[in-house]
Formats: C-alpha cells, sequence, structure tokens
C-alpha cells in the first residue's frame, strides 16, 4: 500500500475547477514534484495535502489513515512556503525551536536537536541571528529546519526557491535533496520549474488545467512524454508540421522524412513531428537512411553556456539546434547547413492532439 495517496481530489472555486478528480500516491521516503505552469492546480493539492483546504471531493490517506477532515496541527505534516514566514523578533534557533516548544519537549531536548538541525542545513554559525541578518537562502533553510524540528511524516514544499537568485536555487535544491535523502522523508514539492523538478525528484507529475498530465521518473518524462502537453511543456521542442506519405515517412515541405513514430499512421494524416535541439547535428549524415535531414540557413544565435541554440530557418518553420558553444564560430548566422536527427528519436502527434505552444515562463 502507498504511504500517501490522493483519491479523486476534486476542489472547485466558483467556475473554475481546480483540481478535477486527480488519482496520486507516494511511497515511503519518496521525493515527488508536482509540476505545471501557473493556475494549474498544483498549490491547491499541496494545501489539501497540509489540510489549509478541503476538497469538495476525494480522499487524503497518509499510512493507510484517511485525514481528509484532519486539521492541519493533526497531520504531522511540515510544510515550507515561498515565503520565508519565519518570526522576525525570534533567532534562527528560536524559530526552529518553536514547534518543539509548542509541543512539550523538555528545553534541554530542544536545544540538542535545534543545534543538530541548524549544523544539518549548514547554519550552525547563525544561530544567533535574526531573520533580517541573514540572506534569503540562509532564511529558507532556517525555514526547513523548523519543518524538519517536528519529525514530520509527510514534507511539504511549496515553490521554496522562486524568490532566490539562479545559483542559490541550485544549491539550496542540491541540499533540500541530500537531507531529504538522509532522512528518508516523504516529500511532495510543488514548482513551475523543469529544471529544478527533474533534477532532485524521484518522479514527478506534470499537471495542466487541474489534471495529471504524466506522471514518472524524471528521464521518462523528458525523453516519453505521454501528452502534448508534457512534450511541450518539458524542455524545448521543435515543432515540424508535415503529412504521413507512406509507412515512416513523414513529408515536411519538399523534404521526406524518417520518423519511426509515423509507421501505422495513415497516409495523408496531417501531423506534429517533435524534436528535441539536442538531437539536432548539422553536417553531412550518415547515409545509412535512418536520419531525417532538412537544409535551411541559420538567422539566429543564443548563448546558453556551455551550448549555443542555433535558430535555422526550415521549409515551413524554425529548426532549433544545439551545439557546444566552442564550435558555435564554425556556424556563422547567414550559413547554409544540412541540420539531421534521428528518426528514432522524434515523436509523433496529429494536429488535433497539439496545445498552442507554452508560454516562455517556465
Amino acid at each position: 500500500m502507498a504511504f500517501v495517496e490522493l483519491r479523486s481530489l476534486r476542489r472547485e472555486f466558483g467556475e473554475t475547477v481546480a483540481l478535477d478528480g486527480i488519482d496520486l500516491s507516494l511511497e515511503q521516503g519518496e521525493f515527488l514534484s508536482l509540476l505545471g505552469p501557473s493556475g494549474c492546480g498544483k498549490t491547491t493539492a499541496l494545501r489539501i495535502v497540509a489540510g489549509f483546504d478541503r476538497p469538495d471531493a476525494g480522499t487524503v490517506l497518509v499510512g493507510g489513515k484517511d485525514m481528509t477532515r484532519i486539521p492541519p496541527n493533526k497531520r504531522d505534516m511540515g510544510m515550507v512556503f515561498q515565503a520565508y514566514s519565519l518570526f522576525p523578533n525570534m533567532t534562527a534557533e528560536r524559530n526552529v525551536e518553536f514547534g518543539l516548544k509548542i509541543r512539550g519537549l523538555h528545553t534541554s531536548n530542544r536545544r540538542g536537536k535545534v543545534e543538530e538541525l541548524l549544523e544539518l542545513v549548514g547554519l550552525g554559525h547563525a544561530r544567533k541571528r535574526y531573520p533580517h541578518q541573514l540572506s534569503g537562502g540562509m532564511q529558507q533553510r532556517v525555514a526547513l529546519a523548523r519543518a524538519l524540528a517536528i519529525e514530520p511524516r509527510v514534507l511539504l514544499l511549496d515553490e521554496p526557491l522562486s524568490a532566490l537568485d539562479a545559483k542559490v536555487r541550485v544549491q539550496l535544491r542540491e541540499k533540500i535533496r541530500r537531507i531529504q535523502s538522509r532522512l528518508g522523508i516523504t516529500t511532495i514539492y510543488v514548482t513551475h520549474d523543469q529544471e529544478e523538478a527533474l533534477s532532485i525528484s524521484d518522479r514527478v507529475a506534470v499537471l495542466s488545467q487541474g489534471h495529471i498530465e504524466q506522471v514518472g521518473p524524471p528521464g521518462e518524462i523528458y525523453d516519453d512524454p505521454a501528452t502534448p502537453f508534457v512534450a511541450d511543456f518539458v524542455g524545448t521542442m521543435n515543432r515540424l508540421e508535415g503529412t504521413v506519405e507512406g509507412d515512416g515517412i513523414v513529408a515536411y515541405g519538399e523534404t521526406r522524412l524518417a520518423i519511426a513514430a509515423a509507421r501505422g499512421r495513415a497516409q495523408g494524416e496531417r501531423v506534429m513531428v517533435l524534436v528535441r535541439p539536442e538531437t539536432v547535428e548539422l553536417g553531412p549524415t550518415n547515409g545509412d537512411g535512418t536520419s531525417s535531414t532538412i537544409t535551411g540557413e541559420i538567422i539566429s544565435h543564443t548563448f546558453l553556456g556551455a551550448n549555443m541554440r542555433l535558430k535555422i530557418a526550415g521549409a515551413t518553420s524554425d529548426l532549433t539546434a544545439d551545439v557546444p558553444a566552442s564550435r558555435a564560430g564554425a556556424y556563422p548566422v547567414g550559413m547554409r547547413v544540412q541540420a539531421h536527427f534521428p528518426g528514432e528519436t522524434a515523436r509523433v502527434l496529429t494536429l488535433e492532439e497539439l496545445p498552442a505552444p507554452a508560454p516562455v515562463d517556465h
């Protein structure tokens, strides 16, 4: 039996359906992220698990016990919010100690536990500082230590890193994952940041408009998206509109693409071929017939750190390709190139299945 279960959760706010009958389960000690754009229902689901909101229908179970109507303070859960929510008049150690004091733990036991937790999050040296004397990342680590102090059965994190700068976010998400793994706490993590979710989770649940689109390990979510929304939301995707001409052949303008996923589709069917930029290579193919080649002109460069993203004007739409930044000088803007990708790496969807492109804010 799963340790945490969400069964047929539904939540409405007036005419808006925030959750439309979602089902989800976590094993004990698992780290699961709820990933999706703003308004998809992920925070509503977390608030229902925490007890800060109640579903209109459905059940929340923890360890086989129905928690749906249990008040938050009786659920034995730790919560870390986007806002740090520290008591400004208390030092770091007093903030961490607060929950233990409320629970009546003896002073000597409290002090030892607080010291251990602050060391765990790397803030033993800052125990006497007040929140205004701490950076944002340090405040969030205090908030994490405070949530862990009560030894919760379930740890809930609601966009805990979104207010921090990029470098601190990466450092802190890695620390959160190490601590979670060390303590073995079942964790639900809400984020709109796909890189964040994929980098630290055992599994990821992708939500859209109150529905769960797909649940699976990060590699599966990225490499084998189950729905058009997941394919479009997680990572960058080239979208090449074409027509099935034969078994495994898609006509894209004047070009014929060899696409394994198009096998068995009806001739004349209008489809969208989905291709990741990192699978696209420039130069001649190996000639074995397994690659698809598009000829076009490089129209822009975008610097991505280790890689450079090249935009290539194709027959009916632009194509993006990621190349090592050290090699980007060999492909100047205006150059005509052959761009090719392995046909077995592309996905194919009918045009009716495909959503509008997701906003570029994730």
